[in-house]
């Protein structure tokens, strides 16, 4: 059975790649959220985007970041890796860089965004694993994704628990 999971990661550059996994059938998420209706949660300020990550986020087992060439230090994505760390949520990352977006396009490697959060004197990103894809063709990129998600999920609900 698929685990239910809360997808993190930056919408413009990388929603089309954040699919791509999500349709896997791997894992069950939070609801694909149109441009439109991002749109309308953010005109209601930071609590109604607090809100939607809180209703979005909860009963998820774990939250993956599909980190992007502009992942790390947004706001956003650095609340929520804080609020599943807070919550005892597993917790993972997946550079996506190398699947091709919409247009056909892939993008530069991004910086590690658990680099950004210290958890009891240390940087997170030395108890998270983040994975990067040993591949540069997407098709690759993306059947190495397939075929290990579940147990990086697994492994990051193991860690967290252990934390």
């Amino acid at each position: 059975m698929a685990r239910k999971v809360f997808t993190s990661f930056h919408y413009i550059p990388d929603n089309w790649r954040a699919s791509q996994i999500r349709n896997m059938g791997k894992v069950e998420g939070n609801a694909v959220v149109t441009a439109n209706q991002w749109e309308e949660v953010t005109k209601g300020g930071d609590r109604a985007i607090e809100k939607w990550i809180d209703d979005n986020m909860s009963e998820k087992s774990c939250v993956i970041v599909f980190v992007g060439e502009k992942t790390a230090g947004r706001k956003w994505i650095k609340h929520e890796i804080e609020k599943a760390w807070k919550e005892k949520r597993g917790l993972v990352g997946i550079y996506v860089h190398n699947l091709k977006d919409s247009n056909g396009n892939q993008s530069n490697k991004g910086r590690n965004p658990f680099e950004d959060i210290n958890v009891n004197g240390k940087s997170l990103s030395s108890i998270v694993k983040c994975y990067d894809p040993p591949y540069t063709i997407s098709t690759y990129v993306y059947n190495h994704i397939s075929e290990k998600l579940e147990d990086w999920i697994e492994e990051a609900i193991k860690i967290r628990n252990q934390c």
